[in-house]
Formats: C-alpha cells, sequence, structure tokens
C-alpha cells in the first residue's frame, strides 16, 4: 500500500495503476485527501462543501469493485473536486450565494456529476466559486476568500479558483470547472495547473448557465494525462443539454505528437501588454514545438479587441441572475455583481443584437485563421497572479477583472477548444500558462500540443512541473 504522506502527489492515472496491482485503495486515497483537506483547507478555502461519509462510502463501493476484479473504468475509485455551479444529486448547489435557500431537496444532476457516477469516481466535495461564477476571481460573501496554494497572499483566479486551488494543493487529483471569460483558464495558468474549455456543447452541461453560450464546462487536473482521461468521460452526448454535440468522431490520441502542425503564436492578439517574465517564459515555451517538429510562424489574428464584445453579453446575463434574486436582500450580494447587473440592466434590446452579430464576425475570423494554421498559442495570462481579495492588481488602470484577462476572452466568443498548461514559474515562484487553441471541434489537436509540450518540459530544468504546490507538502 501506498503511505498516506504520498497519496496526494498521485496523479488520477497513477491511483488506478495502483488500485489495478493492488497497491493502494480507494479507501486508502479518500481518507489520506480527507485528512489532507481538514489539515490545509483552513488556509486555501478551496472547498465549500464537504460529506464524508457519502465520500467514504464511494470509496468503499469502489474498492469492492476493484478486489472483485470488476472495476467500472479508468476512473473508478478516483477523486473529484465539483465545482458549486454543477448540480449534484444530494449535495446543496449554493453557486456562492447567501439568496441560494440550501434547505431543499437537491435531485437534479448535472450531465458531468452523472457521467462521474457512471464511472465508479468518488466525489470528495464541491469547491467555491465567486457568485453565481461572474468574475475571474473565487471570493465573495458567501465562502470568503479562496486563496492560491503557491502563494497564499495571491489570488488563485477564478471562476474555477476552487477547484485549480484543491488541485495545485494536493487536495484532490481531478477537477470540474466551468469557463465563460476563462473560468479554467485563468486559475489554470495561476496555479500551474492544467485546464480545457472545450469545444462549446462538447462536454454537457444543466441546467444552462445564466451567461448563455459564453459558459462552457471542462475537465482539471495537475497534468495532461489527467485532464485527457477526464474530458473522455465527460465528453459523452446527454439530452438534458439542448446544446451538446454528439459523442466526438475524434478522440484525442494524446502520444500522436505535432510534427507537420502549422501553429501562429501571437504573445500579444495584437495589443495586449504582457509582463516581461510571462513574454519571456511563453515566448520559450512557443518556440519549444519548433524541436518538437511543428512550424511555428509569429504573428496574429488580427481580430478586434473582444472585451467590448463580450461585455454586454456577460453583463446582460448578470442582469437576469440579479432579476430572480429577492430584492430586499441585495445587500447581501457581491457588490461587483450588483454592478455590472445594473449596466447590463440598462443594454437595449438592438445593443445586445448588435454584440451578438459582432460576436459572430470575430468567430469567423478566428475560424478562418484555424483554417490557415492548426494552432494558436498566447499566454494564457498577461500577469502572474496578484493579492488576493482584489478585483484588479494594485495600481492596475481599470476596474473590472475582464481588462487583464484579454487571452480568454475572445475563444469564450467563438466557442473553439482552448487549453492552458503550464510552463514555467516567475521569479518570485508564481506559475504561468500557456494558452492552446484550436478551431472548433479540433479539441483532439489541442491534446496532442498539451501533451507534446508536457512531455517535452517533463524533464527540465526548472521546477514548475512539480505535482502539487510547495503548501503542506
Amino acid at each position: 500500500m501506498a503511505a498516506a504522506g504520498h497519496i496526494h502527489t498521485m496523479t488520477a492515472t497513477e491511483l488506478g495503476a495502483a488500485y489495478a496491482a493492488g497497491r493502494v485503495s480507494p479507501v486508502d486515497v479518500a481518507e489520506a485527501l480527507l485528512a489532507r483537506i481538514e489539515v490545509l483547507d483552513p488556509a486555501v478555502n478551496a472547498f465549500c462543501h464537504l460529506d464524508p461519509a457519502t465520500t467514504m462510502a464511494q470509496a468503499r463501493a469502489a474498492e469492492s469493485r476493484h478486489a472483485a476484479g470488476e472495476p467500472l473504468g479508468p476512473l473508478d475509485g478516483v477523486p473529484v473536486a465539483i465545482k458549486d455551479l454543477f448540480a449534484t444529486r444530494g449535495w446543496p448547489m449554493l453557486r456562492g450565494s447567501r439568496l441560494t435557500d440550501p434547505n431543499q431537496e437537491w435531485t437534479y444532476e448535472a450531465p458531468s456529476v452523472a457521467r462521474l457516477r457512471e464511472a465508479g469516481a468518488v466525489l470528495i466535495g464541491k469547491t467555491t466559486t465567486p457568485e453565481f461564477g461572474w468574475k475571474g476571481l473565487t471570493d465573495g460573501p458567501l465562502t470568503g476568500i479562496t486563496r492560491n496554494p503557491w502563494d497564499l497572499s495571491t489570488t488563485p483566479g477564478g471562476s474555477s479558483g476552487g477547484s485549480a486551488a484543491a488541485l495545485a494543493a494536493g487536495m484532490a487529483p481531478l477537477a470540474l470547472g466551468t469557463d465563460g471569460g476563462g473560468s479554467i483558464r485563468i486559475p489554470g495558468a495561476f496555479t500551474g495547473t492544467v485546464g480545457l474549455k472545450p469545444t462549446f456543447g462538447r462536454v454537457p452541461n444543466a441546467p444552462m448557465s445564466p451567461f448563455g453560450t459564453l459558459a462552457h464546462a471542462g475537465p482539471m487536473a495537475r497534468t495532461v494525462a489527467d485532464a485527457h482521461l477526464l474530458f473522455r468521460a465527460l465528453a459523452i452526448y446527454d439530452s438534458k443539454d439542448w446544446t451538446a454535440l454528439p459523442d466526438p468522431a475524434r478522440v484525442a490520441e494524446t502520444a500522436t505528437g505535432v510534427g507537420g502542425l502549422r501553429v501562429m503564436f501571437s504573445l500579444t492578439l495584437g495589443s495586449a501588454a504582457v509582463d516581461p517574465e510571462v513574454a519571456a517564459l511563453v515566448t520559450r515555451a512557443a518556440f519549444l514545438f519548433e524541436s518538437l517538429g511543428a512550424e511555428i510562424v509569429a504573428a496574429d489574428p488580427g481580430t478586434p479587441d473582444a472585451r467590448p464584445i463580450w461585455e454586454p453579453l456577460w453583463y446582460a446575463g448578470a442582469a437576469a441572475v440579479v432579476a430572480g434574486l429577492d430584492p430586499a436582500r441585495l445587500d447581501e450580494v457581491d457588490p461587483g455583481l450588483i454592478e455590472i447587473a445594473a449596466t447590463g440592466n440598462e443594454l437595449s434590446a438592438l445593443e445586445y443584437v448588435q454584440a451578438f452579430s459582432a460576436r459572430v464576425d470575430l468567430a469567423v475570423a478566428l475560424g478562418r485563421t484555424l483554417t490557415e494554421y492548426d494552432l494558436l498559442i498566447t499566454p494564457t495570462m498577461p500577469i502572474p497572479a496578484f493579492r488576493a481579495g482584489r478585483e484588479v492588481p494594485p495600481g492596475w488602470p481599470h476596474r473590472r477583472w475582464q481588462t487583464w484577462s484579454p487571452f480568454s476572452l475572445p475563444f469564450n466568443l467563438s466557442q473553439q477548444p482552448a487549453a492552458t498548461v503550464p510552463c514555467g514559474l516567475t521569479g518570485a515562484g508564481l506559475p504561468v500558462g500557456l494558452q492552446i487553441v484550436a478551431a472548433k471541434h479540433r479539441d483532439d489537436l489541442v491534446w496532442r500540443a498539451a501533451a507534446a509540450y508536457e512531455a517535452a518540459r517533463s524533464g527540465g530544468d526548472d521546477v514548475f512541473m512539480r505535482p502539487v504546490a510547495a503548501l503542506g507538502t
């Protein structure tokens, strides 16, 4: 059996192999991770709901299946953390809000959670999110501030920051996230973890987000292999989601590599200002693809700034959220959410349709770029993680979070698959992410590139591939 002190560093892939060989059991793993959460989470604040009795019952059931030689698949007995925007039967879905009544029957189940149960995964708990997932950080009136395990004074990003922090602190090997403007990729970059915003509809989600067709569901993990393992379990058609795609025709073989692929490398997407340390690390990462057999072309897609297009659509969604809340209790809601909802309420129908039309134009332009190139590579974030509890870094010239996330917004508008993989550490020891984008429905190319890059860098001369951040190790 594996020593409990090392279980938190094991990947999902390693756990599956260890279960098969009888070296460790799902009960050992669940007990070790729940104990680690008890010790570390008061400082990190990644989890908003734990149910050890249910978690352990699932682990014992998985242990019995493995003992009988009848596991349900590669995820059987593997713990997964669930962002609290996914409906989970028997567990509350408060969406980070004080205004959600916890005292109700929780019978509905999101497709992703249903797939995990079918695969035998062990649900380790629900992770924190800002109120209704409205921003790219993870703090709010209900759950307080979630912190980055690499440096507890900094933010893990958001809105899937609880899931990312749980991964980085070794409290779970896999997690579910959602991404409406970068909410998987932002925390992935800030915490040195891996996440994919799939092609829209590839991972079914229900109920639909109030932010509509901007919001994607996807896998998060510490390694590309683990994220891909989770993706394969999630990317299954489900009629609960009217936008769900048929089961994928292509399932990426991540060992295929990137030889012969044509890759556009854009450090700024035309105009974004990038921190010099981030720029250096991302540039080094991008040109490593040349040694892997890809053709790298430094260029920009020439598309307009995505933020003026994205904001009206996002703010209208926020207005819909707030319209459904008790007006007598709005003083209990995150003030930032109230502010953007007020802006959304001021939009005319014409302005909304114009923003949607501009979205279509942007998506068509990006789609055209990714017929000429197989992949587009950019920084995931232009800056490293900053002080927790703030919407913008100190001294930032703008008030809203999306102004520091220019590389994520375009691909929510275009619905193209976009992943983040860690590509190094700053001098202060904070992770930096590389974003890999492909044409719509070519998630397989993103997986190929991410796996090839990770394999090439896993023996590198820095420490960015550490499977768990320094906290508590």
